[in-house]
């Protein structure tokens, strides 16, 4: 059961009538999330944090409501959002059965100096056509801010930081993917900045692994 299902549920328990959610965007199968945002329509009289309490007893604990406001009228979490974050954890090496669940554990040497120059590529605006799948739904544009993209080495611990003003359908996997695919001697930088100037998806582009993938932040307008 995904997890929108199961708030639904939980909701319609607590109101007494079946409650649609609206979530800022779908995540992979396998994909976590920090800070999901969604919104929805229903009366309650009483302060939003009798609600969190009502739906914290009925929620399976792998899922919680961390905080909730009243919106004000038309907002909506998907078409109102200005931009996500989200960050990648890969472990080079194997990862202990604390965090493996968390994180691509990657077995194989990788130049991280490599990985840095390709990052240098890849931030900023650009038509990231090559680094989505197909089946994300219909698109006006593939073209992207993707106004930060750092990565943090502790030890054998790299952590991506990706955000942009929209994410493509798995473009934050490929992404670390084909950072991956450079450090490990795969592709070139050139290849990189021949991409984004293609709008056709080649198999050197892969996606990472979805469990080391989180949704940290939803950005809104302030006022949203």
């Amino acid at each position: 059961m995904a997890v929108q299902d199961v708030i639904e549920a939980a909701l319609e328990r607590v109101l007494g009538v079946a409650t649609r959610i609206h979530g800022s965007g779908r995540t992979d199968t396998g994909v976590h999330a920090r800070a999901q945002v969604f919104h929805f329509d229903a009366f309650w009289p009483r302060d939003p944090s009798r609600l969190i309490t009502a739906l914290g007893t009925r929620l399976p604990h792998g899922v919680q409501v961390s905080a909730m406001k009243r919106a004000r009228p038309g907002f909506h979490a998907r078409f109102d959002a200005i931009g996500k974050r989200y960050q990648y954890r890969l472990f080079l090496g194997q990862a202990d059965p604390f965090e493996v669940r968390w994180c691509w554990s990657y077995p194989k040497e990788l130049s991280y100096e490599a990985m840095l120059a390709a990052a240098d590529v890849l931030r900023g605006r650009h038509d990231f056509a090559a680094f989505c799948a197909q089946g994300g739904g219909e698109r006006l544009t593939t073209a992207r801010d993707l106004r930060r993209l750092e990565l943090k080495r502790s030890g054998r611990r790299v952590r991506f930081i990706l955000e942009a003003d929209g994410f493509l359908y798995k473009m934050a996997r490929s992404i670390v993917g084909a950072i991956v695919n450079v450090g490990r001697g795969g592709l070139s930088t050139g290849d990189l900045r021949a991409l984004l100037h293609s709008r056709e998806r080649i198999p050197v582009v892969f996606t990472a692994p979805a469990h080391g993938l989180c949704l940290e932040r939803v950005f809104y307008q302030p006022g949203s």
